[in-house]
């Protein structure tokens, strides 16, 4: 019997991304993106937290919330408010940036 050399086609993680999730401005990639960046921001609470030695309750209590509101911050299981999240980091003595950034549109400012 005879093996066939087949060459296996390479893809780009955006290429599958393209693929099985939709295009760059679809809603279910719209979608997608945000619950990524949802993930990403209560895994880097939790790594934080840890590093300060704080439990969720002992958290909670900075911020004037029960633990279960931080374990699904940091599991991303409900909406969070930007104050929320402000507080969070206040309370973990950590510095927030954010980059906003306009995506096919120019940004015209006059004063």
């Amino acid at each position: 019997m005879t093996t066939k050399n087949k060459e296996l086609k390479m893809y780009t993680f955006d290429q599958i991304k393209d693929e099985f999730i939709g295009q760059i401005g679809t809603e279910k990639r719209i979608r997608y993106e945000q619950e990524l960046q949802l993930e990403i921001l209560g895994e880097l609470i939790r790594k934080i937290r840890l590093e300060r030695n704080l439990t969720q309750t002992e958290l909670g209590k900075l911020i004037g919330v029960q633990r279960a509101q931080i374990s699904k911050l940091e599991n991303h299981t409900s909406n969070v408010t930007m104050e929320t999240i402000l507080k969070v980091f206040g309370a973990l003595r950590t510095k927030v940036n954010f980059n906003v950034e306009l995506l096919n549109s120019p940004l015209n400012c006059t004063s």
